[in-house]
């Protein structure tokens, strides 16, 4: 089975690797690919490379489950790795293991199964493509095919699954497999040779349950820490919306207190001129009394000089 690690080996670095497109293809949702598609193949062939145009232009729009398995595999490459490898040990496992390991590990698979299931439709849902239950259901049929079937497994690891894959029926979780033919329904005694075989498959069982144990120790701890930061993040959000109602408040009460000012201004400017007004009118009214007075005090001074010289 090849590995993601052998695989991104044989990419290429630079921008105008065929490989390195169509691997980015293939991590487009489903509803951008066709035209991503035809402005990476028309990119190719303006640069004359006709081959690549023609590879590129001939890839085929994968499904909404075959596109999150394939963001899964590019986005987490290390989980992707060990899933492969734990699917390679538990196939070489599955034959020589009683009916009470195949219960465990058909557990364990389903754990598994269930927490990169979970992981995927996290990473859809920040890409903007959440997955509906039907999609949830092909996904993880996919991640046990790849998990029962080396081929299965090659083609995810490829990272370019058009389609949903289907687990082989003689593999399913909790299906014990098939006598081949020619086999004794009561095997006899096993040598000291087989006997070695089963136990060190079984010790190798052992390891890989306790990778899976803490594989889904580690899921449930991201998964905890994630509801734990989304959480802040609405205490956060709650806080930055009061901080806005409560700066809005303050603007409005320093418009009113602004549009106060301004009338208060033209008050004080209309009594300021008023005042001016008065004075000045007072003023006037000031010099008529006293011109008034001086003609009445030259009046009765005129009076009096009359009536003195009367005889």
């Amino acid at each position: 089975m090849g590995t993601l690690n052998a695989r991104n080996k044989r990419r290429g670095g630079g921008g105008h690797d065929v490989e390195t497109v169509l691997d980015e293809l293939y991590i487009t949702p489903p509803s951008d690919f066709v035209a991503r598609r035809e402005t990476a193949a028309a990119a190719a062939k303006a640069a004359g490379r006709v081959d690549d145009a023609r590879r590129i232009h001939a890839a085929r729009r994968p499904t909404l489950a075959a596109w999150a398995a394939n963001l899964l595999l590019r986005s987490q490459p290390e989980e992707s790795q060990r899933f492969l490898q734990l699917g390679q040990a538990l196939r070489e496992a599955y034959d020589a293991l009683d009916a009470d390991g195949l219960k465990d590990l058909s557990a364990q698979r389903r754990r598994v199964v269930s927490a990169l299931s979970r992981q995927t439709a996290q990473l859809a849902r920040e890409a903007g493509h959440p997955l509906s239950e039907s999609v949830l259901q092909d996904l993880e049929a996919t991640l046990r095919a790849v998990l029962a079937d080396p081929d299965a497994a090659d083609q995810w690891a490829a990272g370019r699954l058009v389609n949903a894959l289907t687990p082989p029926s003689d593999l399913l979780p909790g299906i014990a497999p098939a006598e081949k033919p020619g086999t004794r329904s009561r095997p006899g005694p096993p040598t000291p040779a087989s006997a070695r075989t089963k136990d060190e498959l079984t010790q190798r069982r052992r390891a890989r349950a306790e990778q899976l144990a803490r594989a889904q120790e580690a899921s449930e701890a991201a998964q905890q820490r994630l509801r734990a930061e989304r959480s802040r993040q609405a205490e956060v959000d709650v806080e930055v919306q009061q901080a806005r109602e409560r700066t809005e408040q303050a603007r409005r009460r320093m418009s009113a207190a602004e549009e106060q000012m301004q009338q208060a201004r033209q008050e004080y400017q209309q009594a300021e001129s008023h005042q001016q007004e008065s004075e000045e009118h007072g003023r006037s009214l000031a010099d008529a009394v006293a011109q008034a007075e001086r003609e009445a005090h030259e009046r009765a001074q005129h009076l009096r000089r009359l009536t003195a010289e009367t005889p």
